[in-house]
C-alpha cells in the first residue's frame, strides 16, 4: 500500500495509509498560511505549549511530549528536544518523533533547534522518510540540518520549515538546505511512497502547498 504525504507549510504534513490519516503540527491562520482542514485520527504535535490542551476531540487523538504510544495500530515514540532560544520549559516543551508506520519508519524532528540527544539520534537511525526544518533560523541551521541528514541516512528527507508565499515569519530560502547537500529535487505537489521503491541514497524531497 502507498503512503501519501502532503504538505501544508512550516511542520505542517499529512500522513495518509489507506484510511488512516496522521495529521502533523497544525498551525493557526496567524502564521499567514492557510490551516489544513481535513480529519485524522492522529494529530502529532512537536512543540506544546504550557497549560497543555485537551487531548484531542472524538474525531482524533493528539500526541504531545515524549513518551511511547500506539494508537490505531500505529506505533510512536516521542524524545524531548532542547527547547533553544524559542523559551523554557515553563512554558512549552519540543519534542521529536519516530513513527511506525504501516512498514515504514517516519522520524520527525519538527521545531528542532540543537542537535537531539544521543538517544533520541539512536532511535532515528533506521528512519525511512526523515521530516526536517530546512529554513534555518530561529530552528536547525541549514548546515546542521544538512548534516543531521547525513548522520542519521534515510531514505527520503523531506525538508520543512523555510520560506514559501505567505508565510509572515522570516525564513530562510530551501535551496540553500539543499546546495549543503549538493541536490537540486523538482517539486512536487505530494510524494507517493511504496517501501519497496525507496532509494538506495538518501534523496531529498521538497514539497509544494
Amino acid at each position: 500500500m502507498a503512503m501519501i504525504i502532503n504538505w501544508y507549510g512550516e511542520g505542517c504534513f499529512k500522513v495518509q495509509s489507506g484510511e488512516l490519516v496522521l495529521l502533523v503540527d497544525p498551525f493557526p491562520a496567524e502564521t499567514g498560511l492557510t490551516p489544513p482542514r481535513f480529519k485524522a485520527a492522529v494529530t502529532l504535535h512537536t512543540l506544546t505549549s504550557f497549560p497543555l490542551p485537551g487531548n484531542g476531540t472524538s474525531e482524533t487523538t493528539a500526541i504531545m511530549g515524549p513518551g511511547e504510544y500506539e494508537v490505531s495500530g500505529v506505533g510512536i515514540t516521542g524524545w524531548k528536544l532542547e527547547n533553544g532560544k524559542e523559551g523554557n520549559e515553563k512554558t512549552h516543551i519540543k519534542t521529536a518523533y519516530t513513527i511506525e508506520f504501516e512498514d515504514l519508519r517516519l522520524g520527525f524532528l519538527g521545531h528542532a533547534a540543537a542537535t537531539p540527544s544521543p538517544d533520541a539520534l539512536e532511535g532515528f537511525s533506521k528512519v525511512d522518510i526523515l521530516f526536517i526544518p530546512a529554513g534555518g533560523a530561529p530552528y536547525l541551521s541549514q548546515e546542521l540540518a544538512a548534516k543531521l541528514v547525513k548522520q542519521i541516512n534515510p531514505k527520503i528527507a523531506i525538508a520543512s520549515f523555510f520560506k514559501i508565499p505567505g508565510l509572515k515569519r522570516k525564513a530562510g530560502d530551501v535551496k540553500d538546505f539543499l546546495d549543503e547537500l549538493d541536490q537540486k529535487p523538482a517539486p512536487q505537489e505530494k510524494l507517493v511512497v511504496k517501501k519497496k521503491d525507496l532509494p538506495q541514497s538518501t534523496q531529498v524531497a521538497v514539497l509544494t502547498v
